[in-house]
């Protein structure tokens, strides 16, 4: 069996590390290049970098931050963030990152996601979906079972515009186009450290063949144990729980290895 993954993320904004809730109301939370370094330590098994700004600000993600963060680290780095051109991800993987995430340029141009794959390999191309309520349905997603793919939509530009795709039925369209993996995040549950929106990445990791991360709303060890066990995630992203020591990833892991959840523990 594939081993679970541990993953946290840099939300980065004008070259420091930030976290909101829903996407809004950022704080500072740390040097993004000593946070990366302190987590390999700790044993997280990749470590995710998002530009969220990039994108609404019409520029490219900080290739020379990139390559700081790449010297202190050895395990897998993802890098997402205005990323739209075969060229943007040549400099990308030339600073250090191992892959990269697309989100808003796959869906104005789902072409981008095939000459991604063809020119660097699957393995290279995370796809990241935003998904939130659709505003028709009113009912409130953190207590409601998923009753369809139909009840959510996919939102691009940092959570600022809505559209009319929903998000398994483009999940599936990327995986046939050769994302190599999906990275799933619940708006209404990011920050909240709630628990992972556990049906609606059930409903991904069921219909899907490529691994799934499971992203908004981690807060504690028992999150990260349903997210695995429920919702059948492949790997589990947070970033402030980490960022600020209210989870430690080596007692979080160890309680993950006490549930008989398939983990790497660093030796």
């Amino acid at each position: 069996m594939l081993k679970k993954r541990i993953i946290p993320c840099l939300d980065i904004k004008d070259g420091r590390t930030v976290k909101g809730i829903r996407f809004v109301e950022l704080r500072d939370a740390g040097d993004p290049v000593e946070l990366a370094a302190r987590y390999e330590a700790e044993g997280a098994d990749e470590l995710v970098f998002l530009d969220i700004t990039a994108t609404i600000e019409g520029r490219k993600t900080f290739a020379n931050l990139v390559e700081e963060i790449a010297r202190v680290i050895r395990i897998p780095f993802t890098v997402g963030g205005g990323i739209s051109t075969q060229q943007d991800v040549e400099k990308l993987l030339k600073a250090g990152a191992d892959k990269i995430s697309i989100n808003s340029s796959a869906v104005r141009n789902p072409e981008l996601i095939s000459q991604l794959a063809t020119s660097f390999g699957s393995q290279c191309v995370v796809l990241a979906i935003d998904a939130g309520p659709d505003p028709q349905h009113s009912h409130d997603v953190l207590n409601t079972t998923l009753g369809s793919d139909s009840s959510w939509k996919i939102y691009l530009d940092g959570g600022r515009t809505l559209t009319e795709h929903t998000p398994l039925k483009w999940a599936l369209e990327a995986q046939a186009r050769g994302a190599g993996e999906i990275l799933l995040t619940s708006m209404k549950h990011d920050g909240t450290k709630r628990g992972f929106a556990t049906d609606l990445t059930r409903y991904f990791t069921d219909n899907l063949t490529i691994p799934v991360i499971a992203s908004g709303g981690g807060g504690t060890a028992d999150h990260f144990i349903e997210i695995f066990q429920d919702g059948r995630a492949d790997a589990a992203l947070a970033a402030s729980i980490f960022h600020f020591g209210e989870v430690r990833i080596p007692e979080l892991k160890k309680q993950l290895m006490e549930e008989d959840i398939p983990i790497r523990i660093q030796l």
